[in-house]
């Protein structure tokens, strides 16, 4: 969830480092510090809110040079979002200074005994714990105080650690959180994602599981918590700095709203090769298809409704039994599952907390996970038997919107690619489906040019208190992820149904104060849906209804409309829907004057439970 920046190598100015944390402010921003070493003395400055107010804080110290320096951007779990609580922690000394994402589920006990040998302690934080624990250990050596602290802690953890003892190094400390390595010319960094380094280092080393690294100017050495030095495994850096940019867009959500056409244009041609789908590193046989019998779905949020839309895929085109889950849930069920199924996760990040621990359980007993995964080198696809990568690029913005068409996209493909192994379709039905999908870019941009209706739409609903999205079939998880985007940024209570169950409760919410939006797309479902419609329209409820061009039956019954363009296969309409939605709830939300790319409470990556 937090956001960890370190470097050490020549003297760089401060304002560098609050830039490149400022691109981790998507994993949390509650609160957030600094620590830089300067002639063997620490310098610290933090507090609660934004980077931008720390920035102005520290206006007298910008262009202050320091060697080495950790920084940190915090999404709270222990303790209220103050400056007390922000990170950087130090020890009773103030000569160790940590930064930390993840929980350390024991700290209480380690509190207790830490206080009764005489330690101070002045947060609420379960951070805190871990510089005391460093200090007790301390001797002569940083890494090795570092070393036998991990070993006590109990939890999920990404550490960044400096001493003024020892200001020619940098620890780094992965157990479950992600942290990076990036290699520059002037000196290394760790960091939490990719887009805090992108303008400084073109390599990076990937930490894993249990893996701390003593970093150096020069130097990177890297051992497992057991002791046992580890080869240095150096990947390119594969992202551009100006991905990780709003360019002349006002927020990263309006940008990654629009980059869709491009990303599913990118995932076509990347998959699609001569009308036969390939995925190198799916790591699963033909014969394992053929002989599959169910597949178990575990995600959550957004990739929780890209999973939902997969089930009816799977379902209609590979005649398999398909069963959705939560993560969260998912780990905890008693499930008959077998060597002859398969478990689908879904994660943008690939460092999901439940989604992590839901395919370590599955995996202990045999069972094989194939993932749906944008991030390359994360812990989800290191672990899986097979990944395909979705390649949307950095999404910045809170609440998804890039990830989760191509999360489709790339669900998509994989149903007709088990479909062909399986023989449920042939060769020309996967040829016209792939046609039909590489004309949806196309028609994404015609509802991208439809942005100021849309935006006049949204200044009109925005008055409603609270909203019901209703949807049938294939588009009942567009209505859960409808619900879900609007609630994210608008904070406006939206819950979405199927709308063949909205007599069975919700009919009961449905006045002239609530905005209700139908998705109604001329499927096999259409003419329930126009009923439904109907019985909203009769008790005075503002409709916005998702329509085809040409549909004037559904814009009879709607108060306003976003429109959109007619598919052959109308199963692909979850693909058009969400831009539609997206664009809606971010107007919605602009026009309340919300934060839309940091909405509160809430972080890009839920990397603990």
């Amino acid at each position: 969830m937090c956001g960890i920046l370190g470097y050490i190598g020549k003297e760089a100015k401060l304002s560098l480092f609050l830039d490149g944390l400022s691109r981790l402010e998507y994993r949390g921003y509650d609160s957030c510090g600094v620590v830089g070493i300067k002639d063997r003395k620490l310098f610290i400055q933090k507090r609660p809110g934004k980077i931008h107010e720390l920035r102005r804080e520290l206006r007298d110290f910008i262009n202050e040079k320091f060697p080495v320096g950790i920084f940190h951007t915090r999404w709270a779990t222990h303790g209220k979002p103050n400056e007390v609580n922000a990170h950087p922690h130090t020890d009773c000394k103030q000569q160790i200074a940590i930064v930390h994402n993840g929980i350390v589920e024991n700290y209480l006990k380690l509190k207790q005994e830490l206080i009764k040998e005489g330690h101070k302690f002045v947060s609420e934080t379960d951070t805190e714990v871990i510089a005391h624990l460093i200090e007790k250990f301390y001797k002569k050596s940083l890494e090795d105080a570092v070393s036998k602290a991990i070993k006590k802690l109990k939890g999920s953890f990404a550490l960044g650690v400096i001493s003024k003892n020892e200001p020619e190094k940098l620890i780094a400390v992965r157990k479950g959180s992600p942290l990076i390595i990036g290699l520059g010319k002037n000196g290394n960094f760790i960091a939490s994602d990719i887009p805090a380094i992108l303008p400084f280092a073109k390599e990076v080393v990937y930490l894993k599981d249990e893996e701390m690294a003593v970093i150096k100017k020069e130097s990177i050495e890297i051992f497992h918590f057991k002791g046992s030095p580890v080869k240095l495994e150096i990947e390119k850096v594969k992202i551009k700095p100006e991905d990780a940019e709003k360019n002349n867009f006002a927020h990263f959500m309006l940008k990654e709203i629009h980059e869709q056409p491009e990303v599913l244009r990118k995932i076509l041609s990347l998959y699609d090769n001569k009308n036969a789908i390939h995925f190198p590193q799916i790591n699963l046989s033909e014969d394992f298809f053929k002989h599959l019998k169910n597949v178990f779905i575990a995600a959550c949020g957004t990739a929780y409704h890209a999973g939902y839309v997969a089930k009816y895929f799977l379902e209609a085109y590979c005649g398999l039994d398909v069963e959705l889950d939560a993560s969260s849930e998912f780990r905890y069920r008693r499930l008959n599952i077998t060597k002859n199924d398969l478990l689908i996760t879904i994660s943008q990040s690939g460092e999901t907390a439940d989604t992590l621990a839901a395919i370590r359980d599955i995996k202990e007993r045999g069972i094989k996970v194939l993932s749906i995964c944008n991030v390359i080198g994360s812990t989800l696809a290191k672990e899986s038997d097979g990944i395909i990568f979705t390649h949307a690029g950095p999404e910045i913005g809170v609440a998804s919107t890039k990830a989760y068409t191509a999360q489709i996209m790339t669900l998509i493909l994989l149903c007709l690619y088990i479909a062909r192994m399986r023989s449920s379709i042939s060769a020309q039905e996967m040829r016209n489906a792939l046609k039909e999908l590489s004309l949806i870019p196309g028609y994404q941009k015609e509802i991208l040019a439809k942005e100021s209706e849309i935006k006049k739409i949204a200044k009109e609903f925005s008055k409603f208190g609270c909203f019901l999205f209703l949807g049938r079939g294939i588009n009942y998880p567009s209505a859960l992820e409808g619900a879900l985007k609007l609630k994210e940024i608008s904070y406006i209570p939206a819950e979405g149904y199927p709308a063949g169950e909205m007599k069975h409760g919700p009919i009961a919410l449905i006045d002239e104060y609530r905005g209700v939006v139908c998705i109604a797309p001329k499927d096999f479902l259409y003419e329930k849906m126009i009923s439904n419609m109907q019985e909203i329209k009769a008790r005075k409820g503002k409709i916005l209804a998702i329509v085809n061009y040409g549909d004037n039956e559904a814009e009879r019954l709607s108060d306003a409309v976003i429109r959109m363009p007619k598919l052959k296969n109308q199963n692909f309409s979850p693909l058009l829907v969400a831009v539609g939605l997206q664009l809606f709830a971010y107007y919605v939300a602009k026009n309340l004057g919300h934060d839309i790319d940091q909405p509160r409470n809430l972080a890009k990556s839920v990397t603990v439970e």
